[in-house]
């Protein structure tokens, strides 16, 4: 079995992704003054998370695909 690296960057993505957009959520917003008001570790967690669920899909398509191909190998005569 091959070592698809979309998955465990996919994994850290999404975990630092929920970190950052969590911190976002239910930090001061006085914080944010310095940045004109924009919240940006909501904005960035979100993209983090986002970018994080789309590696772990593409890695768990190849999987599934790579499972279908086997199979049909296999019921070759």
């Amino acid at each position: 079995m091959r070592l698809d690296i979309r998955l465990p960057i996919g994994a850290l993505f999404t975990l630092l992704g929920l970190l950052l957009t969590g911190y976002g959520i239910f930090s001061d917003p006085s914080i944010y003054r310095r940045s004109l008001g924009i919240n940006v570790n909501l904005y960035w967690g979100a993209v983090m998370l986002l970018f994080g669920i789309a590696m772990c899909g593409m890695a768990l398509a190849r999987r599934s695909r790579d499972r279908q191909a086997a199979a049909s190998r296999d019921e070759r005569p």
